[in-house]
């Protein structure tokens, strides 16, 4: 499947309504508003417009024609300015296909160019195998775990850190 992993761009705003309507939140983080409006993702949009390349790299994934999921890299602030910590999601209709491994290392390359950062960091719960694949295909190494640290749907979960280094010379 030929894939495209783009800017985005405001008038991806209903796209982006849509991808939030059709993911499967059981891995992602409850501050996700839940139904995802037009205006939350008119609202991200411009945020996205404002940090791209300065503090943050935001992709989206498509297709074809179709949205099918987004990978950012947002940079730290103060004592771990150096460090970013990466998030991603695929519509479930689209798992298993080598998708987010491919956006996902894309991106990663984009955000070592564009940010002033030297490594970039994975919080994955130990459940979602998937994910942590994801990660592990694209050179991240399994730093630790904090033991119960995620309380999501009633469960608790492990919380998994990655992290990748940035290559010396790049």
């Amino acid at each position: 499947m030929q894939i495209q992993v783009k800017r985005w761009q405001p008038e991806d705003a209903a796209a982006l309504a849509a991808l939030f309507g059709g993911v499967d939140r059981g891995f992602l983080s409850d501050r996700l508003p839940n139904p995802y409006t037009r205006q939350d993702a008119d609202f991200w949009l411009s945020r996205v417009q404002e940090r791209e390349g300065h503090s943050g790299v935001y992709r989206a994934i498509w297709a074809g024609d179709q949205l099918v999921g987004m990978v950012s890299v947002d940079q730290k602030e103060d004592v771990c300015r150096k460090d970013a910590e990466i998030s991603y999601l695929l519509l479930t209709a689209q798992w298993s296909r080598g998708i987010m491994t491919e956006a996902v290392g894309q991106t990663c390359v984009a955000a070592f160019q564009e940010l002033d950062i030297l490594r970039i960091t994975g919080q994955v719960y130990d459940a979602n195998l998937a994910s942590r694949r994801v990660l592990e295909k694209n050179g991240f190494v399994l730093e630790g775990a904090m033991k119960n640290a995620v309380f999501k749907n009633g469960r608790l979960y492990d919380l998994c850190i990655y992290g990748k280094q940035k290559e010396q010379g790049s």
